[in-house]
């Protein structure tokens, strides 16, 4: 039997692939730079999947926020 509800990775995928007509119309610097952003978003599938967000785009926003304030404290030097 197949599932019957899609994995948070899956679902992750799909929405990224809601955004491509987003990513297209961005110029070639920026359409790399929301590469990097979804990616950091795939990083973090397993915590979503673990939290179940009603929403799952919750989920891919606080894991990119969560990269890009890890890369802010980096930069900074505190870590």
């Amino acid at each position: 039997m197949g599932r019957t509800v899609p994995t948070y990775r899956n679902t992750l995928e799909s929405i990224i692939a809601s955004w491509s007509d987003y990513r297209r119309a961005l110029t070639k610097d920026d359409r790399e730079a929301f590469d990097r952003m979804v990616n950091r978003a795939r990083m973090h599938a397993s915590a979503s999947t673990y939290a179940a967000f009603s929403d799952p785009v919750e989920g891919a926003l606080l894991s990119i926020l969560l990269e890009q304030e890890k890369e802010i404290r980096r930069l900074k030097g505190e870590e």
